[in-house]
């Protein structure tokens, strides 16, 4: 899935707001500091599901018989790929 920068933005101000509000989380770093890291994580999530969709693709177009896209067969295809690709993650 693709997300904006200004949604990777404000959801990196959420999660960072809503560990501010917990009493058992210590920041040694400053908030701003944290959030980049957050940000920092969640692209790099974004890109291996990226890849992961990707090589799903890949693997459904090289089928010998045609699938086309948004059949219940290559629906099917894509879950079953994906969850593989997922699992040597």
């Amino acid at each position: 899935m693709r997300l904006s920068r200004e949604k990777v933005n404000k959801l990196a101000h959420s999660i960072t707001d809503e560990l501010v509000n917990h009493d058992d989380i210590e920041f040694v770093e400053d908030r701003n500091t944290i959030r980049l890291e957050i940000v920092k994580i969640i692209n790099e999530e974004l890109i291996k599901e990226e890849a992961l969709d990707q090589e799903a693709r890949r693997k459904i177009e090289s089928q010998k018989k045609t699938v086309p896209e948004g059949s219940l067969e290559w629906d099917i295809l894509y879950r079953k790929y994906y969850a593989e690709e997922l699992k040597k993650l």
